[in-house]
């Protein structure tokens, strides 16, 4: 995910490579005057929680129409010519290239996998449920980096993991009765999320944000094109579900570009609480658009997660220091 111990803050936290959007850290909304790390931030931040929570809503509206693999195909296709326009007016199109082709792949079929399972698990079990137990990611890449990144799992590691599955298991509440089919498809995208992210950290080392955006794009797209499209039957946009859809695409690219910005300006530790506002401010949209109940076991086992999140960041940073 290394000065960060988020691996996202590394993709617009290179100094060294070529910038991919006409602004990032440097910018500040509050122009030349003197704003601390944390503020701006902070503003960041607004943009990466409206964008996830937009994302959220209009995947759940285009539910009954489009199934999860055409949602996913416009998704891409909206952010191919999104990235491909800005690449070729910065120029930085010249950065991309074959290299780590395969890694390239398994990263985005990883990402690919994860997103369908979240887009499916919004339209099954309330908002803020899917957001709570997509904040497992984290522990995920705890558990999963000794086998795929040879990194050492350590004691307060291993903590928060554990503080993480407890989480889990009161945001789930199981029953005799089995889980619902909406928490394992949420709980099982924050797997393949993890993933992504441990990938991403690979890729990182030797590629640029352009290239890793470029190969994203396109990769699903074509992942979107096979699936949506294997029974010949493909939903083409019309009307207000167009617009869903270009809403998708872009909050998409938004969400996860805000956020790696907030990174690269501010600790984590500053900036994952501030994405914790995420969970009370999508279980307020679902009340007031589709009548959700706001269940405490939800914030009660979300509060966990966090803890757990929060005290592996906490002490990975006073390592480094």
């Amino acid at each position: 995910m290394t000065s960060h111990p988020n691996p996202l803050a590394r993709l617009n936290g290179n100094k060294g490579q070529k910038r991919f959007f006409a602004f990032g850290e440097d910018f500040s909304p509050f122009g030349n005057s003197v704003v601390s790390p944390t503020l701006t931030a902070a503003f960041w931040m607004v943009g990466s929680i409206s964008s996830f929570s937009a994302m959220a809503v209009a995947g759940r509206e285009l539910s009954g129409v489009y199934d999860t693999f055409e949602i996913m195909m416009y998704r891409s296709a909206v952010g191919v010519l999104v990235v491909m326009t800005l690449a070729f007016a910065t120029g930085a199109w010249r950065q991309i290239n074959t290299r780590d082709l395969g890694l390239q792949i398994g990263r985005n079929l990883a990402h690919f996998t994860g997103q369908n399972l979240w887009f499916y698990a919004v339209t099954m079990i309330p908002l803020a449920q899917v957001f709570a137990l997509e904040f497992t990611s984290p522990l995920w890449v705890i558990v999963l980096s000794p086998l795929i990144l040879g990194e050492k799992l350590t004691k307060i590691r291993a903590l928060a993991a554990i503080m993480g599955f407890v989480g889990i298991l009161i945001v789930a509440r199981p029953t005799v009765a089995g889980i619902n089919a909406g928490v394992v498809t949420a709980a099982s995208s924050a797997i393949f999320f993890a993933l992504t992210i441990m990938l991403t950290k690979r890729l990182t080392r030797t590629q640029t944000i352009t290239t890793i955006l470029f190969y994203l794009t396109v990769t699903q797209l074509f992942f979107g094109l096979v699936m949506a499209g294997y029974d010949g039957d493909i939903a083409l946009p019309a009307g207000q579900h167009g617009l869903l859809l270009l809403v998708i695409g872009i909050a998409g690219l938004v969400a996860h570009y805000c956020l790696t910005t907030a990174l690269s300006i501010a600790p984590a530790t500053v900036v994952v609480p501030i994405d914790f506002i995420r969970l009370p401010v999508i279980a307020i949209i679902g009340m007031l658009v589709y009548a959700e109940a706001l269940d405490v076991w939800v914030f009660v086992g979300a509060a966990i997660i966090f803890a757990g999140n929060y005290i592996n960041i906490w002490f990975e940073t006073h390592k480094q220091a």
